[in-house]
């Protein structure tokens, strides 16, 4: 007899959007993945109706694709618009560290130089997907320091459109050493209080970090003898 919990049907629709949100935003579900009805209530345990609004919902947020008798799959972000998010992205997270650099406690601060440390044993191992998952992390450590709800949740929702390309640019030949130089200098500049070069600092980071995503797809239409419309930084 299975032991594993049942979620309680009378959920609702509002913690079955979340699940699924927070499932698109791991990666859990994929990039042009079929979203049924059927397949979601029985996995949410709850009515269909309750499914059509949780993908109503996603659609507004624009993280699922609704399509009339064909029903909804999770969207895929185009190599151009995962250039402009980043540069979105690169305006948000240069506030959080200028402000992380003025609100972070001790205590934070310790935990940011951990995840940056932890971030170092990975790279020494080669371990290239587990730095890119602490570096995640040390973002997010960083965006939790600045104490900014409001630019938090933009950044969650620009970064759950990134899910296809979150390890492309870590795999890139000598990326991973300049990635840590960069994360390095962000940390040395929040544990200094120095909100100015911790703002540059982000800034450079993660410039660089479109330039090389917009180089990359630059590659990949090549290979496939697609025309460029990439925008470098």
């Amino acid at each position: 007899m299975s032991t594993s919990p049942r979620r309680s049907p009378g959920r609702s629709a509002d913690e079955a959007y979340q699940e699924v949100r927070q499932a698109i935003h791991s990666g859990e579900l994929m990039p042009n993945e079929r979203l049924t009805e059927a397949a979601l209530a029985e996995r949410l345990q709850v009515s269909r109706a309750v499914v059509r609004t949780v993908l109503v919902r996603l659609g507004q947020d624009g993280l699922v694709v609704l399509t009339p008798n064909r029903g909804a799959h999770v969207r895929m972000v185009t190599e151009e618009e995962a250039v402009e998010i980043l540069q979105a992205r690169t305006v948000l997270e240069a506030l959080t560290a200028r402000q992380a650099a003025l609100n972070a406690t001790a205590r934070e601060v310790t935990s940011i130089r951990r995840a940056l440390d932890r971030m170092a044993e990975k790279l020494d191992k080669g371990d290239l997907l587990g730095y890119s998952e602490g570096n995640a992390k040390l973002h997010a450590a960083i965006i939790a320091a600045s104490r900014n709800e409001t630019v938090a949740r933009l950044i969650a929702d620009l970064r759950a459109h990134m899910v296809r390309f979150q390890f492309r640019t870590i795999l890139v030949p000598d990326r991973p050493g300049t990635s840590f130089g960069e994360h390095a200098a962000i940390v040395e500049a929040i544990a200094a209080r120095d909100p100015d070069a911790a703002e540059a600092a982000m800034r450079d980071h993660l410039q660089q970090v479109e330039s090389t995503l917009a180089k990359t797809a630059t590659a990949i239409k090549r290979r496939s003898g697609q025309p460029n419309s990439n925008r470098v930084a």
